[in-house]
């Protein structure tokens, strides 16, 4: 049994468009089903007060106004998330996980990529596919693609260095269809994984969409 933190986004790391309460409730419950020791935890500057290291984190959070005169009450909370992934905790980066923490760039870095809202985007949520290209991994042995209600993000400024998973076939204004990459492993000596999917409930209720993500969680644990 691992020791897991989901840490739900809100308020500064919310957004109106996103229930993070309810994927994050939605994944709490699927990683419990697989016998974990799951505690969630709203995303409050004091939200990693007293965890000592779990086995992993998970990121469930979106990006707010930023207020400048906030962001030292808030420097303590970094720095501990931080510390965590030095330590050697995990992490799991959903959907959002993309476009949050902007105030910290030490957060990008970790997840190989993030959301530019000058270039970055998405189509309308529909009925989406999400290709393997690399089934040598084992998140992805064996995994064909996965079909989902969900967003499909485009045009993420990704690292060079992370291993790349599964894209979503999204098409440009001209009419032609590019790959972009939204499920990858990041590069650096710890587990993380990124994975855009997850935009609400509907996502986790498609079972290739529940099957990648226990994959995700047995890799990160090493299980």
């Amino acid at each position: 049994m691992a020791q897991v933190v989901v840490l739900v986004g809100r308020d500064r790391y919310g957004d109106p468009w996103h229930d993070h309460a309810a994927t994050s409730d939605a994944v709490a419950t699927l990683l419990r089903a697989e016998g974990h020791d799951v505690a969630v935890r709203s995303v409050f500057p004091d939200a990693l007060d007293g965890v000592d290291r779990p086995d992993l984190l998970v990121v469930n959070c979106g990006q707010g106004p930023l207020d400048p005169a906030a962001a030292e009450e808030w420097r303590g909370f970094h720095d501990r998330r931080a510390a965590l992934v030095d330590g050697g905790t995990a992490v799991l980066g959903l959907h959002q996980a993309a476009n949050t923490f902007n105030d910290d760039p030490r957060w990008a870095a970790t997840l190989g990529g993030r959301w530019d809202d000058d270039v970055s985007w998405h189509p309308p949520l529909d009925e989406a596919r999400f290709r393997v290209v690399d089934r040598a991994h084992p998140v992805t042995d064996g995994l064909d693609e996965v079909v989902a209600p969900d967003e499909r993000y485009a045009d993420l400024v990704v690292s060079g260095d992370v291993r790349v998973l599964l894209v979503a076939d999204v098409p440009d204004g001209d009419g032609a269809t590019r790959p972009h990459p939204v499920v990858w492993v990041a590069g650096g000596a710890g587990r993380v994984v990124y994975d855009a999917l997850g935009h609400d409930v509907r996502s986790y209720a498609s079972p290739s969409r529940r099957a990648l993500l226990r994959r995700e969680v047995a890799w990160l644990l090493d299980a």
